[in-house]
């Protein structure tokens, strides 16, 4: 099977599960698991940010960044296409009693001027306009990527406008591998950032979410009555280390072989838009996705519906070159 479907079906590798089990554990509800505190501090250092915060997930990274940050009557902005609105159960509100306020970026991502447009007056019938998360890259905006510049203007205008800016980057790892910087580059831009491990980078669960150690000793409670406690969090801890250290350079693999298959769907008569490639994720338009995905699976090639006529493939670490010439035939005879 070549599985399109996306980056989190990675299967740890041989040496990723010998430094799984050669771990050194301990109670991480306690902060007694050494491995999970190295790599709370590991992933916070590297963003110059002062302390991290193991998750199972990155919903979970994400819902408690807003509990964390909000409280009933906020409001958050963000864009409709962003993983916080459409992916996350309505979290926000039920968690939080917060409402949301969407914007319509470009590929997912937003402006200061949209966002500024959004902010509401203080008003006794209005909820506060308190936090803005930004997604990078936008999962449904084909993996779009916002800049540095582009981060940096909505971070000092909500600076200027005493907003809270959070960032959602459980693809942080493969936006700035795009743009060629390092995560040192965010530093004090975010108020807080969610990073997602068991994506491009392979780890088989976990997210981390950074920010100041005052914000991480609240949110360790809110973690904690979301059921995200975890005993023994080491041995997952200890394949997101190696992750870190070994499978940052090799997402450019990853944005390469998507870029091929986009490549060649461009080409194809029955393709009717193609997102631009700039990272792991291919978005394409045809007529009928449910169809072009029972096809597909046919030749044992696994491909995500994103909408009726939208179909998602992304690459990962999983996927070879020998499997993206593979697809790139079936595709040239659909």
């Amino acid at each position: 099977m070549i599985d399109l479907i996306s980056d989190t079906v990675t299967k740890p590798s041989k040496d990723m599960l010998e430094a799984m089990m050669n771990a050194e554990v301990g109670d991480d509800v306690f902060v007694e698991d050494p491995t999970a505190n190295r790599l709370e501090n590991k992933i916070a250092a590297m963003f110059g940010m002062e302390a991290g915060l193991f998750c199972p997930s990155g919903t979970m990274t994400n819902q408690v960044a807003i509990k964390t940050h909000t409280q009933p009557l906020d409001e958050i902005i963000c864009d409709k296409q962003c993983h916080i609105y459409n992916h996350e159960t309505g979290g926000w509100a039920f968690h939080s009693g917060v409402s949301i306020r969407l914007t319509e970026g470009e590929r997912g991502k937003m402006t200061v001027p949209q966002i500024e447009e959004l902010i509401l007056p203080d008003r006794d019938w209005l909820p506060n306009s308190r936090l803005v998360a930004i997604e990078n890259t936008v999962n449904k905006g084909g993996g779009s990527v916002y800049t540095i510049e582009e981060m940096k203007a909505i971070s000092d205008f909500c600076r200027s406008k005493n907003l809270i800016i959070h960032l959602d980057g459980a693809r942080i790892f493969n936006a700035l591998t795009a743009l060629n910087k390092k995560p040192a580059d965010l530093k004090g831009m975010f108020d807080s950032i969610s990073i997602c491990i068991s994506k491009g980078l392979g780890a088989p669960v976990g997210s981390v979410l950074i920010c100041s150690k005052a914000f991480i000793k609240k949110a360790r409670k809110i973690r904690k009555v979301m059921g995200g406690g975890m005993r023994q969090s080491g041995f997952l801890a200890a394949a997101c280390i190696y992750a870190l250290d070994n499978n940052i350079e090799r997402l450019r693999d990853d944005h390469t072989r998507a870029k091929q298959l986009g490549e060649t769907l461009k080409t194809l008569s029955w393709v009717k838009k193609v997102l631009p490639v700039e990272t792991n994720i291919v978005v394409f338009e045809v007529e009928s996705s449910a169809k072009f995905a029972e096809e597909i699976l046919k030749h044992n090639i696994r491909v995500h519906t994103f909408s009726p006529t939208l179909v998602r493939m992304v690459t990962h670490l999983d996927i070879s070159d020998e499997m993206i010439d593979e697809v790139i035939e079936v595709l040239k005879k659909f």
